[in-house]
C-alpha cells in the first residue's frame, strides 16, 4: 500500500493506493469528504451520509487529480460538487 500527501491549491488530502490483481484501488481523502476509483460504491457513500466523488480510468493519484467525476452523492452535492467536475475541484471544496 501507498499513502502519499497529496498537495492541493487549499491544503491537502490524503491519498491511498493499493494495488490489486488488473488495477490499483485509489482513494484520495480530504477534511470533508474523498474521491475513490471506480472499485467502490456510492450507494454506500450515500447510505452513510459520505461527501463522495466516483472517478473512473485511473491508475494513479495523477490520474485521480485531472479525472472528471462520473457519480457524486448526496452530500457531496451539497458542497457544490458536480458530476464533470474535476476530482481537484471537488478535493478543494472538502477541504
Amino acid at each position: 500500500m501507498i499513502i502519499e500527501q497529496i498537495r492541493l491549491d487549499n491544503g491537502s488530502a490524503v491519498g491511498l493506493k493499493l494495488d490489486m490483481e488488473h488495477a490499483p484501488l485509489l482513494v484520495i481523502r480530504a477534511k470533508k469528504g474523498f474521491v475513490m476509483c471506480g472499485y467502490l460504491n456510492m450507494e454506500t457513500a450515500n447510505k452513510l451520509g459520505d461527501a463522495a466523488v466516483r472517478v473512473t480510468g485511473v491508475r494513479s493519484f495523477e490520474d485521480v487529480l485531472n479525472a472528471k467525476a462520473v457519480d457524486v452523492s448526496e452530500a457531496a452535492k451539497k458542497l457544490g460538487i458536480t458530476v464533470g467536475m474535476t476530482a481537484k475541484e471537488a478535493l478543494e471544496k472538502m477541504l
